[in-house]
């Protein structure tokens, strides 16, 4: 590694309304799927954690949850953990979906930007959907509405951009210390990784409200002597009805989306896991600041 005064490191957020891929990128950046993604937005409710380390840099990436206008407690605590990001960070890449209408959110947004942030990168994402020629207006017109370090367009997805768009990042890192061990991929617990990989099948196989009125605890997590990993979890939906829904038909549903979590939870863990689902009714948990606080929203 080189000497201590060349290193760089720092705290980079990914903030943006829903649906507009940052879990995406970080997943691309860190090269590990740390972050679930799903068509449907609103999928991230926590900020997550992805760290890339090279001989150089250490950069510390938060994948944050989409900005919105809140309906429930759960979205006001969404909202709150994109804001602190942004606070807590030495750089910020506010991203947009180009192929998508003006974001519903951007003054708000850009007026905790210049409150709150110290350096921004303003990323144009999915530029795979639209013509190149629409790209030029577009990164005019942003270039005054606010003082972007950088304007960089992006596809995610493809990579197309993502190279340089990390060569930026690095170049605004300041000088610093090495602050997580260079084989460390992020700072969250294992049952993190594995509740949301639960809550992500639910969000692939469900539909309607079904996705969005549900929440996963990890109860147990252990190991038994024959080496297999025994995952008892529960699934929070709101009403009787929706756990109906959520088990289907001779539990079916339930069952399908517990092969598929276990599959990618024996995938990260490397190890042989017996995944126990229980579905339970929480009533109006979203609605709830005591419920969320119980389901680890705080």
């Amino acid at each position: 590694m080189k000497s201590q005064k060349t290193f760089k490191s720092g705290y980079v957020s990914i903030i943006g309304e829903p649906n507009v891929g940052k879990s995406t990128l970080m997943n691309v950046m860190t090269g590990e799927k740390l972050a679930i993604v799903t068509p449907k937005p609103q999928t991230t409710r926590n900020q997550i954690t992805g760290i890339v380390t090279t001989d150089q840099y250490q950069i510390i990436f938060f994948d944050t949850p989409g900005i919105l206008k809140p309906k429930y407690r759960l979205h006001n605590h969404m909202v709150q953990a994109a804001y602190r990001a942004i606070k807590d960070a030495d750089l910020v890449l506010y991203m947009i979906d180009v192929a998508q209408p003006p974001p519903e959110l951007e003054g708000t947004i850009l007026s905790e930007l210049k409150k709150n942030a110290q350096l921004v990168i303003f990323v144009i994402n999915k530029i795979d959907l639209v013509p190149r020629p629409t790209l030029l207006p577009i990164i005019g017109e942003y270039q005054g509405k606010f003082p972007f370090a950088e304007i960089v367009p992006i596809s995610a997805t493809t990579g197309d951009g993502v190279l340089q768009l990390r060569e930026h990042i690095v170049k605004y890192l300041p000088e610093g210390p090495l602050y997580f061990p260079e084989d460390q991929l992020s700072d969250l617990p294992e049952r993190f990784f594995v509740a949301e990989t639960i809550r992500e099948k639910i969000f692939l196989k469900t539909r309607q409200e079904i996705p969005y009125a549900s929440g996963v605890m990890v109860e147990e997590f252990k190991t038994r002597p024959n080496g297999k990993i025994y995952i008892r979890a529960m699934v929070y939906v709101e009403r009787q009805s929706q756990k109906g829904i959520l088990i289907g038909q001779g539990g079916k549903t339930i069952k399908v989306i517990g092969q598929l979590a276990r599959a990618e939870i024996e995938r990260f863990l490397n190890a042989p896991v017996f995944l126990d689902l229980h579905v339970l009714v929480k009533q109006d948990w979203r609605r709830d600041e005591r419920k969320l606080k119980d389901m680890g929203y705080s």
